[in-house]
């Protein structure tokens, strides 16, 4: 029987089909953005700009993106802040309840985003926090803990702790132990945590939907209102524009770090 050739024609064929299907769609997204017409439509006379430029028209977007970038950054690095610690404690050491614990710390991923939203939507207006920036990022980093928790989780797994042993030997104190020699060694799974735990907290849509207000409004908040009300055009412009923001962090990432290290977490 024959092996099966990852590197074979019927490999390249399945990888170039499954390619195709995730990036169809934003391909389509992007031409869309560049039509000129006034209806979802793709560009057949010619490239335009318009919609582009209607975005500098509904600074409620651009608003919008700006507040999504800020809660997006407090609520990956509190994530990320609270992961480190729990890595390293269920990593290291062994005590009743820590598989239990595990499981608390990853429940997000198993409950349905509405009724996160609704339960938080009680709990934050019985606080007087509903709509707030402090009530929004605490909900958040609920939400994506779990994406933060695993790679660093996994970096703490698979470090050496040679390193940190010796550092102690030598007369560091734990504190410096645990800045200059145990960070630098799980950096790539913190930092692919950060990243992992801001891209799902920029994105996070339905959720949001129950806790935001009209002085809070996130970026998919805002365009989900915007596709309520009429659908031009202007939804696949900010949609591309986001594309291209990712596309080009993604590159910057990759050249620092290596986006195999940072989705790995080693």
């Amino acid at each position: 029987m024959k092996r099966y050739d990852k590197n074979g024609p019927l490999a390249l064929v399945f990888n170039f089909v499954f390619l195709l299907f995730i990036l169809a769609p934003l391909v389509v997204v992007c031409l869309v953005a560049f039509t000129d017409k006034g209806y979802l439509s793709l560009p057949r006379d010619g490239l335009s700009v318009r919609w582009f430029v209607a975005i500098l028209d509904h600074p409620e977007f651009v608003d919008a993106f700006w507040y999504s970038i800020y809660l997006a950054l407090g609520s990956a690095t509190v994530a990320v802040a609270l992961a480190i610690p729990a890595a390293m404690a269920t990593a290291r050491y062994k005590f009743p309840g820590r598989g239990l614990i595990m499981a608390f710390f990853m429940s997000p991923l198993m409950i349905p985003h509405v009724v996160l939203g609704v339960a938080f939507l009680s709990y934050l207006s019985s606080l007087g926090w509903s709509g707030t920036y402090i009530g929004l990022v605490a909900c958040h980093v609920v939400l994506i803990m779990p994406y933060a928790l695993r790679l660093v989780l996994a970096s703490v797994t698979g470090m050496d702790r040679s390193a940190e042993l010796a550092a102690k030997s030598l007369g560091a104190s734990k504190w410096t132990t645990f800045r200059r020699v145990t960070i630098p060694l799980i950096l790539p799974g913190v930092t692919g945590g950060w990243v992992l735990a801001f891209i799902t907290s920029f994105d996070e849509l339905t959720m949001t939907l129950f806790i935001a207000s009209p002085s809070s409004t996130t970026l998919p908040v805002r365009m989900y209102q915007h596709i309520t009300e009429t659908i031009d055009p202007l939804i696949a412009s900010v949609s591309a524009v986001i594309i291209f923001i990712t596309m080009i962090m993604m590159i910057i990432l990759d050249r620092i770090f290596g986006l195999d290290k940072l989705l790995v977490g080693k």
